[in-house]
């Protein structure tokens, strides 16, 4: 077993307390959550699959029934692992699900792509624990989505809201040190904060689609320098004899999934990170899921050599995952971006996140994107210092964006 591994399986004695379930009622005249109740599910299997999903109208991959549970049965989501599954689910009083949100009772920070190990490493010298605490996130998956899933009975507010003040009275109910949403979208994060949750930025670099008819279309809308380093870095690939294909998740054989995963433990293992996720996983996931999962794969001589995989809802393309016989930086890029890119030209897509860091994404057409977060602290003299620290913090993420911003690749209108 790695240190890593043996860390987090040490650190997952934290989540050996479950909270079984908490109810919560509230008289509020007109309000259709006057009459409710929540429930917390300790996997996705004990909400029926139809039900769950009628709240994820979007069709965002990240919150569907059949990604979490696959989680939770083929990944590394499990207690032993650190990460206990904690759904918070509102029903009404005739047992119809209003509002819905994947939640983990967490026992370390790994896996979350928004750093607080500071603030765990505070709160232990001062003898408290910071372990157990919870989260309202994707499960190692830096990407930006609606955190509260809502019937149409619901607007956002109310339901985002109700689940935000009930997370933070569980958190507070159960001494747990804290409560973390991470990545909501920008309108449910200013709901939150309505409830007196921190708030936090982040910085990623995303892509956006104007209404490119082709990548040639796209390429005449960067310098000329920007321009001519993407065509010199695809030419590469091209010359070297491999061969790309798209495919979507219910085109990809066993084998090549059995493959892809080879490749993304390796990519894993060399950066000193754990691969939780199985080749089940990926399987089960890719044929659940269909054309919302996006592998594309370089061949040598019809052996696949490389692959990135994506996930996308109607109108976003999500990065995630990439891996290679040989780390090649042409490879990387094109397998990684520029496939990408002429995906979201083809299929009409508005925007591409290819997943958290990475400056050197600014020269391939990807510009500096503010993220969110927002946090419940329980401790009244931590959160005073965290909040105190997170208002130092944000002027410097938006000067750092603002910065980024005018290194753009794209020609300024009077070129």
């Amino acid at each position: 077993m790695s240190p890593a591994l043996s860390a987090v399986r040490q650190a997952a004695g934290n989540t050996a307390r479950p909270i079984s379930l908490y109810y919560c009622r509230r008289k509020q005249p007109g309000n259709p959550l006057s009459k409710m109740h929540l429930r917390i599910h300790h996997a996705m299997s004990e909400i029926p699959a139809a039900r769950w999903d009628s709240l994820n109208r979007a069709d965002y991959p990240f919150h569907s029934h059949a990604f979490l549970s696959a989680l939770e049965s083929h990944g590394g989501v499990e207690p032993d692992n650190g990460w206990a599954p904690h759904h918070m689910a509102l029903y009404d009083d005739a047992g119809a699900l209003l509002a819905g949100a994947p939640a983990y009772l967490k026992g370390h920070s790994w896996g979350e792509f928004v750093f607080d190990f500071a603030w765990a490493d505070a709160y232990e010298r001062h003898g408290h624990a910071y372990y157990p605490k919870m989260i309202g996130a994707v499960p190692f998956s830096p990407v930006t989505g609606p955190r509260v899933l809502h019937a149409d009975s619901l607007d956002s507010a109310s339901a985002t809201r109700q689940l935000g003040r009930i997370a933070r009275e569980i958190a507070t109910d159960n001494a747990l040190s804290s409560m973390h949403w991470l990545f909501p979208r920008e309108p449910q994060a200013e709901h939150l904060l309505a409830e007196d949750y921190l708030h936090r930025l982040g910085l990623q670099y995303h892509w956006h689609n104007p209404g490119y008819e082709g990548f040639e279309d796209f390429l005449g809308a960067l310098t000329s320098k920007k321009r001519k380093n993407i065509r010199r870095e695809r030419r590469l690939v091209r010359d070297s004899g491999l061969s790309l294909e798209v495919r979507h998740g219910d085109e990809v054989s066993t084998e090549d999934w059995h493959r892809f995963h080879a490749f993304y433990e390796d990519t894993f293992a060399r950066r000193g990170n754990i691969p939780f996720l199985t080749a089940g996983f990926f399987t089960r996931v890719g044929r659940a899921l269909g054309w919302r999962v996006v592998l594309i794969i370089a061949r040598e001589h019809g052996e696949m050599v490389a692959a990135a995989l994506c996930f996308r809802d109607h109108d976003t393309l999500y990065g995630r995952y990439w891996g290679s016989l040989g780390y090649e930086d042409s490879l990387h890029f094109e397998t990684c971006y520029y496939q990408g890119i002429e995906y979201c030209i083809a299929h009409g897509l508005k925007r591409f996140e290819p997943g958290a860091q990475g400056e050197h994404k600014i020269p391939r057409g990807f510009l500096p994107v503010i993220t969110h977060s927002c946090h419940w602290i329980t401790d009244g003299g931590f959160r005073a210092a965290i909040d105190d620290f997170l208002a130092r913090e944000r002027p410097a993420v938006e000067q750092r964006a603002a910065l980024l911003a005018r290194h753009s690749p794209y020609r300024k209108p009077a070129e």
